[in-house]
């Protein structure tokens, strides 16, 4: 097996790259970190495919911050924590709302073109906002982003980008709780590799994959938290996963996300009786909070014996202007935004949990850092506020440079140090049977969907619990060890998320259990964490 020849391979030779700063992940958490720290130190940026490849580009609503005189920093922290469902770390959103505004400008500086109208930034309204905040680039605003600090990145001669290498492990010392660097594998030249670092940084991104539907890229698998977890790294809130609720029906193994700021601009829903039903669920209609919307279409498409409901954009006026990507691709499949209504239904789309950090980034294990999707700073707590993911990246990105004294002088690891504390026995074994890791894969999206979804039981979580424990046992080790390990990542954060879910008795934000419907203050204003001892 290719894998038994890759671990003799690592035992003997295997190249150690030695860097200041390395941070796994390509997304605007990654890229804004990484432009930070190069005024500190040379920086090397691992992404698992290629650059492009990230949740960042395909934000489409924008990014949320408290930049109009009407609006402030006070009003955001009230709309995050309403939003958040009595979870959320009050001291990173006022961290996030304090310091947004600020990060947002260097965007700017940086090269990212948001919308203008009079001459001055365009804001538009999203669901669960009191107040315009979203600024915007059209309905590409991730894009946007991202490509404004690839460009920056690109042209930093202490900034390197190493694309196509797969995040194995993080390397620690457990006792000392300790990061020496990361684990990787090159599949382009078939080698792994060791990248050792004075601080690493995890921006990984998110686990939509582990999901049937989703919006998230294929490159979203949940790699970051589980190497973290292996590594000795607490992860946190992993009950509570984003649905978004208008999501292009379709077939397509990832689908298109119809942004939130259409219905912030006067999108209309309707099921296919052609009836507005937002006014029996909530009193904000279609700009409820996702977690509403989204078990509000669920409701109704088993209401009326349907997949989808219908979202109609006719209204909204120059729609072809103001979303130009959303009406280019319904296009393609036939539908003309401004004379006919969109199908759409909820997808996973954000992970509120994560590698538990402090508002510097830290997880708890000295030269280890997370930012992004990946952590959990409770910034969030049971359920995201629309646009304000793209915010935290930068925000807490900004932070992990802003306290890297802690670590800047920290001494060089060599190659001889490295191997003496690496642990050859990390290998994941599972028993060889006969369930390949793209059939595990497969099997484990359907079993999250249906189980441990927008609407979970303790029957159906009990259910998926026994079924993913069966596919882990009979994984085989096939000869792709990308995928291999994929599989073992994707069934490690699963089985915590549905433990997550199983323990947490009561429904709030995200975490709906039809068992437990009503939301538990005396009992469930706390957190649930699993780290691995």
């Amino acid at each position: 097996m290719i894998v038994t020849r890759y671990i003799e391979k690592l035992k003997s030779q295997t190249p150690v790259i030695i860097t200041d700063f390395l941070i796994a992940g390509g997304g605007i958490a990654g890229l804004f970190t990484a432009l930070k720290a190069s005024q500190y130190g040379k920086v090397m940026v691992l992404t698992k495919k290629t650059v492009k490849d990230s949740n960042t580009g395909l934000a489409q609503g924008g990014i949320a911050a408290a930049v109009h005189e009407e609006d402030s920093p006070f009003l955001h922290l009230e709309d995050t924590l309403e939003a958040g469902a009595g979870l959320c770390n009050i001291e990173a959103v006022d961290v996030l709302v304090r310091e947004g505004p600020a990060r947002v400008h260097e965007l700017i500086e940086a090269g990212a073109s948001f919308d203008m109208k009079d001459g001055a930034i365009s804001l538009t309204r999203e669901g669960a906002h009191s107040r315009p905040r979203i600024l915007h680039a059209a309905d590409a605003t991730g894009e946007a982003i991202r490509l404004a600090l690839v460009n920056q990145c690109l042209n930093n001669p202490d900034i390197t980008i190493n694309e196509d290498h797969f995040l194995i492990d993080i390397l620690t010392d457990r006792a000392q709780r300790e990061c020496y660097g990361v684990h990787v594998y090159d599949p382009v030249n078939q080698i792994p590799v060791i990248y050792a670092a004075r601080a690493t940084i995890i921006a990984t991104g998110g686990l939509g994959q582990l999901y049937r539907h989703t919006t998230n890229p294929s490159v979203a698998t949940a790699d970051g938290m589980a190497a973290c977890y292996r590594g000795g790294c607490v992860l946190t809130d992993m009950e509570f996963i984003q649905f978004h609720p208008t999501v292009l029906y379709s077939d397509d193994k990832q689908r298109f996300l119809i942004s939130e700021a259409v219905r912030g601009e006067g999108g209309l829903l309707y099921n296919t009786k052609g009836e507005r039903f937002m006014e029996n669920y909530h009193p904000l209609l279609e700009l409820a909070a996702r977690d509403i919307v989204s078990r509000a279409i669920l409701s109704e498409t088993i209401r009326t014996d349907s997949d989808y409901v219908l979202l109609d954009m006719s209204t909204i006026p120059r729609v072809e202007k103001r979303f130009p990507n959303i009406y280019q691709t319904c296009l393609n499949k036939g539908i003309d935004l401004t004379k006919q209504m969109v199908p759409v239904s909820p997808a996973a789309h954000y992970m509120m949990g994560g590698i538990q950090t402090n508002v510097d980034g830290e997880t708890g294990v000295y030269g280890l850092f997370a930012a992004g999707e990946a952590a959990c700073t409770g910034v969030h707590g049971a359920n995201r506020l629309a646009s304000n993911s793209l915010l935290e990246g930068i925000v807490f990105g900004q932070r992990i440079v802003d306290n890297l004294e802690k670590i800047l002088y920290r001494r060089r690891i060599g190659a001889e140090e490295i191997f003496n504390q690496f642990d050859h026995d990390w290998v994941i074994r599972p028993a060889q049977r006969n369930i390949t890791p793209d059939k595990a894969k497969s099997m484990l999206k359907d079993i999250m969907w249906e189980n441990a979804g927008i609407i979970r039981n303790e029957n159906g979580l009990l259910q998926a619990d026994r079924k993913l424990q069966e596919i882990y046992t009979g994984l085989d080790k096939a000869d792709d060890i990308t995928s291999y390990y994929e599989a073992i990542n994707m069934l490690t954060v699963a089985r915590i998320i549905i433990q997550a879910a199983l323990g947490r008795t009561e429904s709030r934000g995200a975490h709906f259990r039809s068992d437990y419907p009503q939301r538990d203050d005396i009992r469930w204003q706390r957190h649930n964490s699993f780290v691995n001892c």
